[in-house]
Formats: C-alpha cells, sequence, structure tokens
C-alpha cells in the first residue's frame, strides 16, 4: 500500500515538544521530512529518542549565510515548512514567512508557539503547563484539592503538535487547488481550548459545573474513577452508562446493596463501597473478573505492561526500537497499520537536494484566503 502522505515534502527545523512530534507524525504517515538541525547539537537530538525517527538529516548553521542560502534551497522544493521558534525568530535569520514564500509562493509556513504569533503574551517564556492553565483545561484536571498536570499530552502534543499537523495538512489541501501557501500560526492555547470544547458547551448548558472532581468525566462521580487494589496497584472503572453500572454493581457483588446514585448525597458512601470491594482483591484477579464484561473496568498498566498487554500486541500498536519498543504510526488504514518507520539517517546537503529535486512553480493562482 502507498503510504497515506506519500510525495508531500515537510522542511522541519530542529525545536522542543510538538514540532519533532509532528514531524514524526507525518514521516510515519509517509511524508519525506528533511529536518535542519544545529551543527553540534547531539545532546538536544539524544533528548528526542524515537520521536526523531523517519527522517532525514542535515546539518545547517542558519547564522550564516551559506547556512540561510542553503536553507532557502530546501524551502524552494517544500511543500511545507514546520518551525517551533519563539516569534520573530526565523526572521532574524532571514527565514521568516516573507522570505520564504517569495522563494516558494505554494509554501505552507507552519509556526508552533505555546501563546501564539499575537497576543499580550506572545514574546514570554512559557511551558505546556501554563499554556493549558490559561486555557482553563489544567484548572478542569486534578483532584478537588488542586490540578495535577496530564503530563504534556493535553498542551504539547494534544493541542500542541496535532493542531499544527491539522493545519498544514489542512493549508497544503488547499494549495494544491489555487497554487499559493499561507502561514499556519498554531499555538498550544489554542489548540487545548478546542480540546476542551466539549467541556466549555456542557458548562453554558449547566450540564458542568466549574469545579474539579464533581462531575462525570473529572473522577466526581464513583463510577468514573480509579481504585486501589489489595496489591497497590489500581483498576480503572468508566462505567457510565446505566448498563454499564448495574453489571459494574453486579459483578462486584452489590446488587441491591447501593443508594441511588442519581442523588449525588449518595456518591460517598458508593464510593466507600467500591474502594472496600475492589480492595478485597488484586489488580490482576479484578482484570480476569471482568475480562469478558461490558462493566468498564480495566487494570492500569504501566508503560512496561502497556507494551506487552495481548490486544496492544495483536494490534501492533508498538514497534521494536533499539533494545525496547515505543508506539508506531498510527492511526490504521484500509486495515494496514503504516509499516514501521526506520530510524533518521544523516545526510549531505548535495543528497538531500538531490532526493528532493525542483519542482516548477504553479501558475499564480488566487490568494488563500
Amino acid at each position: 500500500m502507498t503510504a497515506v502522505l506519500s510525495g508531500l515534502r515537510i522542511l522541519e527545523f530542529a525545536a522542543i515538544g510538538p514540532v519533532p512530534w509532528c514531524g514524526m507524525v507525518l514521516a510515519d504517515l509517509g511524508a519525506s521530512v528533511v529536518r535542519v538541525e544545529r551543527p553540534g547539537s547531539a545532546a538536544e537530538r539524544d533528548t528526542l529518542g524515537a520521536v526523531r525517527r523517519g527522517r532525514t538529516l542535515v546539518e545547517l548553521d542558519l547564522k550564516s549565510a551559506e547556512g540561510r542560502e542553503a536553507a532557502l534551497q530546501l524551502v524552494e522544493r517544500a511543500d511545507i515548512l514546520l518551525e517551533g521558534l519563539r516569534p520573530g525568530v526565523m526572521e532574524r535569520l532571514g527565514l521568516g514567512p516573507q522570505e520564504c514564500m517569495a522563494r516558494n509562493p505554494r509554501l505552507v509556513y507552519g509556526r508552533m508557539t505555546g501563546w501564539g504569533q499575537t497576543g499580550p503574551l506572545a514574546q514570554q517564556a512559557g511551558h505546556d503547563i501554563n499554556y493549558i492553565a490559561l486555557s482553563g483545561a489544567l484548572h478542569a484536571i486534578g483532584t478537588a484539592d488542586k490540578p495535577v498536570p496530564p503530563l504534556n499530552l493535553v498542551g504539547d502534543f494534544g493541542g500542541g503538535g496535532a493542531f499544527l499537523a491539522i493545519g498544514v495538512l489542512a493549508a497544503a489541501w488547499q494549495a494544491r487547488a489555487c497554487g499559493r501557501g499561507q502561514v499556519v500560526d498554531a499555538a498550544m492555547v489554542d489548540g487545548s481550548a478546542v480540546l476542551m470544547a466539549m467541556i466549555f458547551s456542557r458548562m453554558l448548558m449547566g450540564q458542568w459545573t466549574d469545579r474539579r472532581a464533581s462531575n462525570a468525566l473529572d473522577g466526581g462521580v464513583p463510577w468514573y474513577d480509579t481504585y486501589r487494589t489489595r496489591d497497590g496497584r489500581f483498576v480503572a472503572v468508566g462505567a457510565l452508562e446505566p448498563q454499564f453500572y448495574d453489571e459494574l454493581v453486579q459483578r462486584l457483588g452489590l446488587a441491591g446493596q447501593l443508594p441511588d446514585r442519581q442523588e449525588a448525597a449518595h456518591w460517598p458512601e458508593i464510593r466507600r463501597r467500591f474502594e472496600e470491594a475492589f480492595g478485597s482483591r488484586t489488580r490482576e484477579e479484578w482484570a480476569a473478573h471482568f475480562a469478558a464484561s461490558d462493566a468498564c473496568v480495566t487494570p492500569v498498566l504501566s508503560l512496561a505492561e502497556a507494551m506487552a498487554h495481548p490486544h496492544m500486541q495483536a494490534r501492533g500498536v508498538f514497534m521494536p526500537w533499539d533494545a525496547g519498543r515505543v508506539p508506531a504510526a498510527a492511526p490504521v488504514f484500509d486495515g494496514a497499520r503504516p509499516p514501521p518507520t526506520p530510524p533518521s539517517r544523516r545526510c549531505s546537503m548535495a543528497e538531500v537536494l538531490q532526493n528532493w529535486p525542483s519542482v516548477p512553480l504553479p501558475a499564480r493562482g488566487p490568494t488563500a484566503s
């Protein structure tokens, strides 16, 4: 099967967090990704591991005239550019949208930042936790006592890299039709807010309280939470619908013993009984007990355990990498997962230009709107 993004050329400028993750996703799906790195940046590269897979790597000193000109030669051949520097840095290097799109009018120029290219905070430093704090996402995640950062999944990757990928692919689709590229301003604060669209909507409809651990999906209800087992591990319970809840209660041996779950005043007692029940067996005993049921109970697996789970193995969710395994490409297309992405390989500038031959510029079409 031909890779779904085969033939798409992406020029990625080295950055941290969401940009290399976005480059990995696009490379996994078959795009040809050339990653420009600073000479001697080995320590920076080592932190990325498998996230840096699938690229052709070239080292360029972008502060030199020669390095900038080499980068612009790649710009001329690319469909999409990805960069994740603070606003204004690429312009100071002579590689901003104006310079790049003068060389390649059909270029989609993807920009990834935390706060966005505009706004009062655009030049301020920050990290995932700061961006999701401002969008409201962090406030909604955690215990009743305090917010808990959900790793860097919500800002960096969900609200950042994923929206960068969506944006540049959408703009590339439009560029195919009109022959003109555009700048995509992807901000983690924007994307993490969009991820919360359902929650904001439910709050407007009076179906969500603006208080952690008091709603159906934030651990507020006893039937959507995690519980410690006898061996100190955990199971996850997601029995939201009545039929799933009924099966949960029946399999816990609590049928007819619990108060009405429709009354919030009864939730502490239901939770206490669940805690007591789950604490009576080990995690693996509960996993076996609920294996063939629709009670929506699963073991909470560690990272190492997840790779060995039969379902994950059957679907090929993880692929071999070095001495272990890492997540493979997703999603699945026509019943087939994209083939394992190979490690990146370093190339000379001459080899990169040979692999990316010049593309005639299209006839001037209407400006993208």
